[in-house]
């Protein structure tokens, strides 16, 4: 554990020199005005456990609705967990170790996060997968700087691409000089692939699978146009659950699959924290962030497990390393795995069967009403409907009802702003559906 190194006044000033600063304020300069606090923060006097306990009670009566019904997904998905993944994960030996770098009494931990590679490897259908980045918007960022490193060239993303995760893109590449070209999306909700031919010099392309609009793209389309130019294919999924569903990326000849590995027994916690995956072919494994546990033989001949191929910064000398990646997100990588071998094969074919058909049940009940879908091409879980009105306003009404009826779209979409993004689970029940359409009916 790191120690608390008080530093001097002169000490600031010399630091504050060496930066080309005039004062520490500078270091905040980034963060808009208007989002900087302003004057001393008021703490509260110390409680003791009892007062605190009745303090937060009275604060928690203060929720206008506990039991509020949830519609939204866009990147966060409220699926149920068994509470077997809770136990099994808090045990002591899982919730207290860090990096395993000693694999001789790390044999618990290393085998547990083994078993979680095989798992995205199978669900992605990709043939090695690492042990975990920080979350979806980052692993998707850091695909991108591995394909410059396997081909040099432009970052093409689709405009169907996670908001968020375009965002990131763009910090991790535009400083780099990297060209970020975005590729627009058909009336049908998917890819344009005619403007997806018209681009050259290409390093990599990459598509929400499925995309933020919930439809399930043509991979095959866009597989075969991509290896004309020689450019890679990375593919971004944030429902993860999907995957027990469709086709996996590794058969339309991805290079990379990344994406948020959340929906996979992952509370939605308030943000966090959640769990990038990231899955690759064996060719392009040394250029791969992260770390990777490998199986091997020890002199006995027995199997043990290792921390093996890393190019990380904290194992080899810095210029070298892949990436700065070192938060280490063993613990999330766990609960997945022990989330996936609850349900096996088919119990995760099964989930998402069912996320598929209360969707497509939802979508049946709003087309009656008279509501209408914006994109025609196939969906998971997700779909956009138009609401014929400003959708954030018409979402805050369902609010008030105790409805979480799904993510306007108006902001990061400008065209799109009487729609919403409209999610269903299994926590959906299809008296919960019919709820939503009756009410989403009254305002219309």
């Amino acid at each position: 554990m790191s120690r608390y190194i008080p530093v001097t006044p002169q000490d600031k000033e010399e630091m504050l020199r060496a930066l080309g600063l005039a004062g520490p304020e500078e270091l905040f300069s980034s963060i808009p005005a208007k989002l900087r606090g302003k004057g001393e923060i008021r703490i509260e006097p110390i409680k003791e456990e009892g007062k605190l306990k009745e303090y937060f009670l009275r604060l928690s009566e203060r929720n206008k609705f506990k039991d509020k019904k949830i519609f939204l997904g866009a990147g966060a998905y409220n699926h149920y967990i068994p509470a077997a993944v809770d136990y099994l994960a808090f045990r002591s030996e899982f919730l207290t170790p860090y990096t395993p770098y000693q694999p001789e009494v790390s044999q618990g931990t290393l085998t547990a996060t083994f078993e979680y590679q095989s798992y995205m490897a199978a669900l992605t259908g990709m043939e090695v997968a690492n042990a975990s980045m920080y979350e979806g918007a980052t692993a998707t960022a850091e695909a991108a700087l591995m394909a410059l490193r396997i081909r040099r060239g432009n970052i093409a993303v689709a405009s169907s691409l996670h908001p968020q995760y375009r965002q990131v893109l763009r910090t991790y590449l535009e400083k780099q000089g990297v060209e970020i070209r975005e590729v627009p999306y058909r009336q049908d909700g998917r890819v344009n692939l005619e403007e997806l031919g018209k681009i050259d010099n290409l390093s990599a392309f990459i598509v929400g699978y499925p995309n933020f609009f919930g439809i399930i793209e043509d991979l095959a389309s866009i597989s075969s146009i991509l290896k004309q130019k020689g450019a890679l294919l990375i593919t971004s999924t944030w429902e993860a659950l999907s995957l027990a569903l469709i086709k996996p990326p590794g058969e339309f000849s991805a290079a990379i699959a990344a994406g948020e590995a959340q929906s996979l027994g992952l509370p939605l916690a308030y943000g966090g924290p959640y769990l990038g995956f990231f899955a690759t072919m064996k060719k392009y494994v040394w250029k791969m962030p992260g770390r990777l546990v490998g199986m091997t033989k020890d002199s006995r001949e027995e199997r043990g497990f290792v921390l093996t191929l890393s190019a990380r910064e904290q194992h080899i000398r810095r210029q070298r390393a892949t990436s700065n990646i070192c938060s280490n997100e063993a613990w999330c990588a766990i609960r997945v795995a022990i989330y996936i071998s609850l349900l096996g094969k088919k119990g995760l074919r099964k989930l998402a069967l069912t996320n598929h058909r209360r969707a497509v049940y939802a979508a049946g009940l709003l087309k009656e009403a008279g509501f209408t879908l914006k994109f025609s091409s196939p969906f998971f879980n997700e779909f956009v409907v138009d609401v014929g009105m400003d959708a954030g306003k018409f979402r805050d009404r369902l609010l008030e009802k105790a409805i979480v009826a799904g993510y306007p779209l108006g902001k990061d979409y400008p065209e799109l702003k009487n729609c919403l993004l409209l999610t269903f689970t299994e926590m959906n029940s299809r008296k919960d559906i019919e709820e939503l359409v009756k009410e989403m009916e009254g305002i219309k």
